[in-house]
């Protein structure tokens, strides 16, 4: 395999993530208080609970969030950004971006580009490809990419199960400096209508039967079977992997037919506590996998986006990461600062009602 050869996608110049920061919101929706609301007995919830974002926050607010925390772990300025790159299903403006706000409100202004990305659950991976593109061509030295979410979901759907908030940040830049080496990237699409919310709309719509075998499943068997054949590794040499969870099952499910064990994937699987959290949620499950893994250790991440399609990274950690991970709040001390809310403040919170 060389640089010019293949389907995956090498940078030119050898890059990583230098910095990593995830955000969850403090509030919790038990599944089993959507359950009592809609079905009247407290009980088949796929998840345990989801996070919920407050009355104050958005996918901008806690993009920033992130932003900040993975710059502390960077330890470059802002001004050396080169790029803004934010992906999400909830962007709090139809016409105004994300990005330029989270730039500004970093110190990245103005030398920098800035844009929001949309592909349903894998906006956030796009960004990091765009990212490792701009970096690996040698066009800039650094680029910050985001997946953040505030999903939603039907009241009573099945959606509203999971549907959830949060996500994660990555700085990307040369090899030299990285926590986390990037081996490769690999995107597969197909035009696989499986989940949609057209303009104007407020909730999406799901295609039922179609979002699992034609849709996840495929496109993460797909992506990730490519990634290892093209790379020549198996899944015994990964020590972790992290696929997009959209519920326990799917993951699980698609783990164990790859030849991933429950170990290598229980570290990044975070549905059962904090729920989908959409574009940012492979994204996530990386951050947490960060926080743990040694140096030499290699991860898979295949993320998935309804539409459809999957982008899978390989990442490799290095001695850096054993330093830079103190230098932010962990994903689990996100995950664990917890306040459980009702159904009807959740209603409130995340303005179900419209007067």
């Amino acid at each position: 395999m060389t640089k010019q050869d293949g389907k995956l996608l090498i940078p030119v110049i050898p890059s990583g993530i230098i910095g990593y920061g995830a955000y969850v919101p403090r509030y919790r929706l038990p599944g089993m208080e959507i359950s009592r609301v809609w079905k009247g007995t407290e009980s088949g919830s796929p998840v345990k609970e989801k996070a919920v974002a407050g009355l104050d926050e958005d996918t901008v607010t806690m993009s920033i969030e992130a932003a900040r925390n993975a710059l502390n772990r960077a330890q470059i300025n802002p001004t050396e950004l080169r790029a803004v790159w934010i992906g999400s299903e909830s962007h709090p403006y139809a016409v105004k971006p994300s990005s330029t706000i989270v730039a500004e409100a970093i110190g990245a202004t103005p030398n920098i580009s800035a844009a929001d990305m949309e592909f349903a659950c894998k906006a956030g991976s796009e960004a990091m490809t765009m990212a490792l593109g701009l970096v690996g061509s040698g066009m800039g030295r650094y680029a910050l990419a985001i997946g953040m979410d505030t999903a939603q979901g039907r009241p009573g759907d099945a959606l509203e199960y999971t549907a959830a908030s949060g996500g994660a940040a990555f700085i990307l830049g040369p090899a030299e400096e990285s926590l986390a080496i990037i081996e490769a990237a690999y995107s597969y699409v197909t035009d696989t209508p499986d989940f949609w919310r057209r303009a104007g709309q407020k909730y999406p719509s799901h295609g039922q039967r179609f979002t699992g075998e034609p849709a996840y499943f495929k496109h993460i068997r797909s992506a990730a079977t490519t990634m290892m054949k093209e790379s020549g590794a198996e899944p015994g040499d990964f020590q972790y992997a992290v696929f997009h969870q959209p519920n326990p099952k799917f993951p699980t499910r698609i783990a164990k037919e790859l030849g991933f064990t429950k170990e290598q994937i229980a570290p990044g699987l975070l549905v059962s506590r904090i729920g989908n959290t959409y574009a940012g949620a492979a994204l996530i499950g990386v951050s947490a996998v960060f926080d743990i893994a040694n140096p030499g250790d290699r991860i898979l991440m295949v993320s998935y986006g309804s539409g459809a399609g999957s982008d899978a990274f390989v990442f490799t950690m290095t001695d850096a990461v054993e330093e830079r991970r103190t230098l932010a709040p962990s994903t689990e001390s996100y995950i664990t600062r917890r306040t459980e809310i009702d159904y009807a403040t959740y209603v409130r919170y995340r303005g179900k009602l419209q007067r």
